[in-house]
């Protein structure tokens, strides 16, 4: 498998959550995407191209934690507090060709691969046609939102996407957000 040849799936956003029957919904958790390239070592790489140099953790974890050593993973590195929930603040502080099988499929390798144990690699489970009750819960739980995607579509990063996001407008940790990228100032006292 050529890995560099790897990208990732873009999501593409629509302002209101759907029910379909051809479609599976999962949490959106608020971190960082990033492509697990497990091979001789294993490498995070963003969405843009560029290798994660730290999380070293996750990096041991996935080696240790996944029972194949060639694959490529798409996934969200994210920092979750006791409930589960994203805390996107306190991640940023600790700072071949994929295969074309649909996406149930592939998330059934997942399942096979990801042992049900592990506190560091998680697999995502997904709930089929009801976007606007996941997304409802998403909401009252001051959650960043949803992903859906095709479930018979295969892995593709062209467009038109099979994948597309709905953020909750109300989330409590986008506000603000803009500052703790800002460069001009540091963004947590040293």
């Amino acid at each position: 498998m050529d890995v560099s040849k790897c990208h990732p799936v873009e999501l593409l956003r629509t302002r209101e959550p759907f029910d379909h029957p051809d479609w599976l919904f999962e949490l959106k958790h608020d971190g960082f995407r990033a492509l697990a390239h497990v091979g001789a070592e294993v490498r995070l790489v963003s969405r843009r191209g560029r290798e994660y140099r730290q999380f070293d953790n996750l990096r041991r974890s996935l080696r240790e934690a996944l029972t194949v050593r060639d694959a490529v993973i798409d996934g969200e590195i994210v920092c979750l507090d006791g409930d589960g929930r994203s805390q996107f603040v306190e991640l940023l502080r600790r700072r071949g060709e994929p295969l074309e099988l649909l996406l149930l499929e592939r998330k059934r390798e997942l399942r096979r691969i990801i042992p049900r144990r592990s506190t560091s690699v998680l697999y995502l489970d997904h709930i089929e046609e009801r976007g606007r009750d996941l997304f409802a819960e998403v909401c009252a739980r001051d959650l960043e939102g949803i992903v859906g995607k095709l479930k018979l579509a295969p892995y593709r990063a062209t467009l038109p996407s099979s994948w597309v996001k709905v953020r909750n407008p109300a989330y409590s940790q986008a506000q603000s957000r803009g500052e703790l990228f800002d460069r001009s100032r540091p963004a947590f006292p040293r």
